[in-house]
C-alpha cells in the first residue's frame, strides 16, 4: 500500500509538471499570437497610413493637374481671342492699306496724266515755236527751203510701222529732218543718228537723191547733248528769246 502511495504521488507530481508545461507553452503561444497581432495591427495602422498620404497626394496631384488644365484652356482662349483680334485688326490694316494703295495708285495715275498732259502741252508749244521759226525764215544752215513742213507721217510698207517727222524742209537739192524736243537729252540724239535715216529712204523714195541733214530743236541744251549732236554732225536749234539760233559748225550729210 505504502508502494501504491509512492507511485500514486509520482504519477501526480508528473502530471503537475506536464501540466505546468502545457501551461507555460499554452502562455508562450498566446504572447506569440498577441505579438503576431500586434504587428498585424502595425502594419495594418502603417499600411493605412501610407495609403492615406499617398492618395493624399494622388488627390494633390490631380488638384494641381485640372488647375494646369484649366489654366491651359483659359491660356487657349486667349491666345485665340487674342489672335482672331489680331487677325481682325490686320485684315482691318489691310484693307486700309488697300484702300490707301488704290487711292495713292489713282492719284499717281492723275499725276501721271497730267504730267503726260504737260509734257504734250510743251512738246507742242516747243514744236509751234520752232516750226513758226524756220517757216518764217525758211533758211537753215546757210540755204533757203521753199518747203517746211510739220508732222509728216508716212508709213513702212514691209511693216506698217508709221514713221513720223516734226519738221522737214526741203529745196530740191537738200532735205533737212529737225527732230523737236522741250527739253533735249542725249537719248534723243541716239535717236536720230540710228533710227531717222534709214526709215526715211524708205518711206520718202522721192526725196532719195538729195543731201539729208539731221537737226535737234530744243528750248534746252545741256553740254552733254551739244557734245553728242557736235560727234554726231547733227545740227542743233536753240531758242533765243523770240527767234532761234543754229549752231551747224559739225554739220553732216547723212546717207
Amino acid at each position: 500500500m505504502e508502494r501504491s502511495a509512492i507511485e500514486a504521488e509520482r504519477m501526480n507530481a508528473e502530471f503537475k509538471q506536464q501540466l505546468m508545461q502545457l501551461n507555460a507553452e499554452a502562455e508562450r503561444r498566446n504572447a506569440e499570437a498577441e505579438r503576431r497581432n500586434a504587428e498585424a495591427e502595425r502594419m495594418n495602422a502603417e499600411f493605412k497610413q501610407q495609403y492615406l498620404q499617398s492618395k493624399a497626394e494622388a488627390d494633390k496631384r490631380a488638384e494641381e493637374a485640372d488647375k494646369r488644365a484649366e489654366e491651359a484652356e483659359r491660356l487657349n482662349a486667349e491666345i485665340k481671342r487674342q489672335f482672331l483680334k489680331s487677325k481682325e485688326e490686320a485684315d482691318k490694316r489691310a484693307e486700309e492699306v488697300a484702300q490707301e494703295t488704290k487711292k495713292l495708285t489713282d492719284n499717281i495715275n492723275q499725276l501721271g496724266k497730267q504730267l503726260g498732259g504737260m509734257a504734250n502741252s510743251n512738246g507742242d508749244m516747243a514744236q509751234d515755236f520752232f516750226f513758226n521759226a524756220l517757216f518764217k525764215t525758211k533758211t537753215l544752215f546757210g540755204q533757203v527751203f521753199d518747203a517746211v513742213n510739220s508732222d509728216r507721217k508716212r508709213k513702212i510698207k514691209k511693216t506698217g510701222v508709221e514713221v513720223q517727222y516734226d519738221i522737214t524742209l526741203d529745196n530740191g537739192k537738200s532735205f533737212c529732218i529737225v527732230e523737236v524736243k522741250y527739253k533735249a537729252n542725249t537719248n534723243d540724239v541716239v535717236k536720230i543718228a540710228t533710227k531717222m535715216v534709214k526709215p526715211f529712204r524708205e518711206v520718202f523714195p522721192e526725196h532719195a537723191d538729195k543731201k539729208l541733214y539731221l537737226a535737234l530743236a530744243s528750248m534746252s541744251f545741256d553740254k552733254h547733248v551739244e557734245k553728242a549732236c557736235k560727234e554726231n554732225g547733227i545740227a542743233m536749234i536753240k531758242q533765243v528769246g523770240d527767234t532761234i539760233e543754229v549752231y551747224d559748225e559739225n554739220m553732216k550729210v547723212f546717207s
